[in-house]
């Protein structure tokens, strides 16, 4: 069940592959997709969506939202009869078929589709059924306007190529695949809109979402550095972009955070707080701006990184099962690395704001005992099971192959920084990475890049034997020693966690008025006296707890013991706890007078 993302083709009339996609019931959250097939295959056609969308590593099972499916040719009824799960097979026709169904859309993220009296949002692998054995053929699909008065002033924002329609209309759209077709992803509604180009290129910004005073100029002038760097990191020489269009797809609300990288979009969910206003004049961006460029540029950088040059596994994907790869720390791990360094050769944020993005970073690797059980590698082949199933032991079990990954690409650059005098960097083996493997990818020559010629590669283009720092940071487990790779660049990384704190070493919530533990590490305070997850916290030596834990625990010291009170379930258990000191990480860099003019803002000398 495997396809390819073929060569280029294009239509310009009604393909043999048509959709018709309308938002039906706006207040049920229901569109109604029909698909025609000119010519069926003689033995019955077989129809499938797909099982997972590219990006998010983990089965979610899109079938489940199709209500209702029925099937037609000539005018006559035609059985479906339902293989498996998400694939159905019509029964054999002499004339063309035409297939109705129904899809339910109410998950407000960027990896499915959701409708309301808003706006709509879609993904083509939640609504699109594939036509088993014509994936490379053209497709055409007719996007209408919803009947409902609420819309009447709604428009479309996506990347998918026009055919009928007008820009930001409703109307007919082509792909040229079917892998095509599902890697555009549609809003429609009242966005806010804004554009710019980037090195002649079109990039498009909809915003969804109420946002008050929204400083869609100073958006799209940060929008057009940020992209114009990192088409140069790939393109030094030519500056061409690897798009002939780009859309930014958004979404604000009150509280939400996440990106799903696409061909020539993305499609993001942000807080509205985060978003620039007019009436802020700050000349660096708030944390929260920067929280949101963060975002930007981790998914544009996928636009070379993963979308175009990726893991031989993925070039063809099987959107059926999972499908496994150890090289996720490179892919994800290796953006998310990128995306603040880019911010910080833009010149969007300074120098100080990046060592604290980066020590936060670290922290956060260093806090779980996970990166001492589970290498990034094997974090990327479990992504499946375990980093998008994560539960309340994670940290304690896993570790991440974005943010290990991300540091452990600083190491390489760091590392081949040094053993060539500046002379070569990461840079230069991403960019062979992308010559070799991604630029014509769309083009019929991309195949996807092996373990092994990652490995290769990286020696061969840095002229350094790294296959130690591949069996240690990479397949192996071992802390990466940053302090001692920094050195030579005058940077000083300094472990500032404030042991002398008391702590239970948990993370808590509130549970309506009382206190939850929702993580507990391990080799900590409450996991050493028994306490777990999901604990119900009372009382500290008879005091309620609530929502004044840590002023609580200010008032005691490092070794004192304590009584603790909790529900577990329904039943009320005490324990005996014996504080410690805080073993968070606290971790803060800094550029000493050595490491004047040795900058990471600064690419190789290549």
């Amino acid at each position: 069940m495997k396809y390819t993302a073929g060569m280029k083709k294009t239509t310009k009339s009604i393909a043999s592959l048509h959709y018709t996609i309308v938002p039906k019931d706006l207040g049920g959250h229901l569109f109604e997709v029909t698909l025609r097939v000119a010519t069926p295959a003689a033995e019955g056609q077989v129809l499938a969506l797909p099982a997972w969308i590219p990006g998010s590593y983990m089965i979610r099972e899109f079938a489940r939202n199709v209500v209702r499916i029925r099937a037609e040719s000539n005018g006559a009824e035609v059985r479906l009869a339902k293989l498996d799960k998400h694939t159905w097979r019509a029964q054999p026709v002499d004339g063309p078929l035409a297939v109705t169904y129904e899809v339910y859309a109410w998950d407000l993220s960027v990896r499915a589709a959701h409708l309301d009296q808003t706006h709509g949002f879609f993904n083509g692998t939640s609504v699109f059924l594939r036509v088993v054995g014509r994936e490379d053929d053209p497709h055409t699909v007719d996007i209408q306007r919803p009947r409902d008065p609420a819309a009447r002033y709604w428009r479309v924002a996506t990347a998918l190529p026009e055919l009928g329609a007008k820009r930001y209309e409703f109307g007919t759209y082509q792909a040229a695949s079917y892998d095509e077709l599902i890697d555009h992803p549609v809003e429609m509604g009242e966005f806010a809109l804004g554009t710019f180009k980037a090195h002649g290129v079109q990039h498009d910004i909809a915003i969804t979402g109420r946002v008050p005073n929204l400083d869609m100029e100073r958006l799209e002038r940060d929008l057009k550095v940020l992209c114009e760097t990192q088409i140069a990191f790939f393109e030094p020489k030519t500056r061409k972009a690897p798009v002939k269009r780009y859309v930014f797809l958004v979404m604000a609300v009150g509280d939400g955070y996440g990106g799903l990288e696409h061909r020539a979009s993305t499609a993001l969910v942000c807080n509205r707080a985060d978003l620039p206003s007019v009436t802020q004049a700050a000349r660096e961006p708030g944390e929260g701006y920067v929280r949101f460029l963060g975002l930007c540029s981790h998914e544009y950088f996928h636009t070379w990184n993963v979308k175009r040059m990726k893991p031989a596994v993925f070039a063809p994907y099987d959107l059926q099962v999972e499908n496994y790869t150890t090289l996720l720390w490179l892919f994800e791990g290796f953006t998310s690395y990128y995306d603040d360094l880019l911010l910080l050769r833009s010149g969007l944020i300074g120098e100080d704001t990046y060592l604290k993005l980066l020590g936060k970073t670290v922290g956060g690797v260093l806090r779980g005992s996970g990166r001492t059980k589970q290498s990034v590698a094997e974090s990327s082949f479990d992504a499946w099971s375990k980093y998008y199933r994560q539960d309340e032991n994670a940290p304690n079990a896993i570790v991440s192959y974005y943010t290990k990954g991300s540091l452990v690409a600083l190491a390489f650059d760091l590392t081949i920084r040094a053993k060539t005098g500046g002379k070569k960097s990461l840079d230069d083996v991403m960019l062979a990475l992308w010559r070799r493997y991604g630029s014509d990818f769309y083009e019929g020559g991309g195949r996807g890049v092996t373990e092994a010629e990652v490995e290769a590669l990286f020696d061969e283009i840095s002229g350094v034997r790294l296959r130690s720092m591949f069996d240690r940071y990479v397949r192996g487990t071992d802390d990466l020693p940053l302090s001692k790779l920094y050195a030579p660049f005058g940077v000083k990384l300094v472990d500032e966690r404030k042991s002398g704190k008391p702590s239970l070493d948990v993370n808590a919530g509130r549970e309506g008025a009382d206190c939850k533990l929702t993580q507990v590490h391990e080799g900590g305070a409450a996991h050493q006296a028994g306490l777990s997850a999901g604990d119900i916290l009372l009382a500290i030596d008879g005091l309620r707890v609530g929502g004044n834990l840590e002023a609580i625990l200010a008032r005691y010291s490092v070794d004192d013991a304590i009584s603790v009170h909790v529900f577990r379930r329904d039943e009320l258990m005490a324990f005996s706890v014996t504080l410690q000191g805080d073993r968070a990480p606290s971790i803060s860099l800094a550029v000493g007078a050595a490491g004047k003019g040795k900058s990471l803002r600064r690419p190789s000398a290549r």
